[in-house]
């Protein structure tokens, strides 16, 4: 007589969180530049290059397309495409819109900055710490 083994389950998997939100204000400049833009687009892409005093810097480009590759973050009806190698450096990052009478620019608050130059263009950050 055989015993019948219970077919295994696959475990359930976690929902995967959401690499980045924007505020109110930076999805209303994105709205802005997507339907100022001389091309269609879908959207703006994130990421980060090494470079700069401190290491690393933002960069925020505008998206013709979605490659397979990116995550797609969709926030307050925008959507903001992550570069894959960057993942992880802004996971948990909060892209504001700031404007003054000097400068306007989106802003990263990113829990994972351990610091930035004296001039602002450039930063530190560590990988986030992903629990398994």
């Amino acid at each position: 007589m055989t015993q019948a083994t219970p077919a295994s389950t696959p475990k359930p998997r976690r929902p995967r969180p959401q690499v980045m939100r924007l505020t109110d204000a930076a999805a209303q400049r994105i709205t802005e530049l997507t339907q100022r833009a001389d091309s269609e687009i879908v959207g703006l892409r994130v990421g980060v290059k090494n470079g700069g005093c401190a290491g690393q810097s933002y960069t925020v480009e505008y998206a013709h397309e979605i490659r397979p590759t990116d995550e797609v973050v969709e926030d307050k009806g925008v959507k903001i495409l992550v570069d894959p190698k960057a993942v992880l450096f802004l996971l948990g990052t909060e892209m504001d819109y700031k404007a003054d009478k000097m400068q306007a620019q989106f802003v990263f608050n990113n829990p994972n900055q351990v610091s930035a130059c004296g001039c602002g263009e450039s930063v530190e950050l560590r990988p986030a710490k992903v629990e398994g």
